[in-house]
């Protein structure tokens, strides 16, 4: 019967420190409120807005159209380096 009683005991004492290691400090809610203030949507990035007009002819300007399907363009690109297309034939 103690050793069932040392068993319960000791899972007891596990899950309570389990539970102690894992909760948030105080300050970490406050961490997560500020984070979420200051961080920016993606709506509010520079954009430019690419359409045709009703000739056809593409128009890119800073306010999207009004009634007229658009492609959103960031003005800030992506860093790093994007390759599409097929691989270049290098042999002679």
């Amino acid at each position: 019967m103690r050793a069932w009683l040392a068993i319960a005991a000791g899972l007891g004492i596990g899950v309570g420190i389990a539970w102690w290691l894992s909760k948030d400090g105080p300050d970490a809610g406050n961490e997560r409120r500020e984070a979420r203030r200051t961080s920016t949507p993606v709506d509010t990035r520079p954009s430019l807005y690419r359409w045709r007009d009703d000739a056809g002819v593409l128009q890119i300007t800073e306010k999207p159209p009004r009634h007229r399907p658009f492609e959103r363009i960031d003005r800030e690109t992506a860093a790093g380096i994007r390759v599409s297309g097929e691989p270049a034939d290098t042999e002679r």
